[in-house]
């Protein structure tokens, strides 16, 4: 708490509440004031270059001024939208109300969850509409989700064939899809659509106040392909029991304003899943008793399984 103690009056709010409301791969705090609270971020040491926090804070501008509901960075009093605090990097953003997706749509009716996915693909279709209009994004330094990035020697979330949980049979099956992946990637390059991406965009990180639907933590945003996009926005709803009625509600959603090709969806679908079986491997002390890469695996397998089998 001290590093946001010694925050707060660089960005005039000295005397204001602070209140830790997530520590996850960044720490964020709930800054309250009497204009509206306000979101205070010390993000995780050695994770992002300053470079890369200036572009990130620049592009959600961008989308911003362009209409979509995503945090609105916040200069200080000098100017400046990010400052070394004792060696951290933080910065501070506006506000967004809402109930995450994953909260809320337990609780939603089927009339409402349709149409809640329906605008879900919409706003990603807008997300990607003005990152592709942003002449900033020629010189964005962000993270490639690109081959090298998903199933390269050194992918953005980690080797997932070398899991240390794999038994030899998963660990041969990840390793066989993997040289599919690359082939098939190489071949459908040309056709695949890419730019800048959100690349998280699961229920936890998508608020929903009311119509409007808001992202927020663009913390692994980066230039990668747009399907990626989607099944990030897809695979952690497969077990949901309208599964493919909400997947039709987003394609739909997205396709009413950007073209897509969905092809190769399944692909990257399991690119997806592997990319969690990689991300797990340096938070196995997180893990309580290896549940959640057990459950990254499991998915991991299958859907390999399946693609591969098609």
């Amino acid at each position: 708490m001290s590093v946001v103690q010694d925050a707060l009056p660089i960005w005039g709010l000295e005397g204001s509440k602070a209140s830790l409301v997530a520590a996850r791969e960044n720490a964020v705090f709930r800054v309250e004031r009497s204009q509206g609270p306000l979101a205070l971020r010390v993000h995780r040491q050695g994770y992002r270059t300053d470079a890369e926090l200036r572009s990130e804070l620049d592009w959600m501008a961008e989308l911003a001024n362009a209409g979509l509901s995503v945090p609105v960075p916040l200069a200080s009093v000098s100017g400046e939208l990010l400052h070394r605090v004792k060696a951290h990097q933080v910065d501070v953003l506006s506000w967004l109300g809402g109930e995450t997706l994953d909260t809320g749509l337990c609780k939603m009716d089927v009339q409402t969850r349709n149409a809640t996915f329906n605008q879900f693909g919409l706003e990603i279709a807008r997300l990607h509409e003005v990152s592709d209009s942003w002449i900033g994004a020629k010189t964005c330094d962000r993270p490639s989700w690109n081959l090298s990035g998903l199933i390269g020697e050194m992918p953005l979330w980690g080797r997932f064939w070398e899991n240390p949980e794999l038994t030899a049979k998963e660990r041969t099956l990840l390793v066989e899809f993997r040289n599919f992946a690359n082939n098939k990637l190489d071949a459908l390059s040309a056709k695949l659509d890419y730019g800048l991406i959100h690349a998280d965009l699961v229920p936890a990180n998508v608020m929903v106040d009311g119509n409007a639907i808001r992202f927020i933590d663009f913390d692994d945003g980066g230039f990668g392909y747009r399907l990626f996009e989607i099944a990030t926005a897809l695979l952690k709803l497969q077990d949901e029991p309208d599964y493919h009625v909400l997947k039709t509600a987003l394609l739909a959603g997205y396709k009413s304003l950007r073209d897509l090709d969905t092809e190769a969806l399944d692909l990257f679908l399991a690119l997806r899943a592997m990319t969690y079986v990689g991300w797990n491997i340096s938070r196995q002390n997180e893990d309580e008793i290896g549940k959640r890469n057990a459950r990254f695996i499991a998915k991991a397998t299958e859907l390999a399984g399946l693609v591969m089998d098609s």
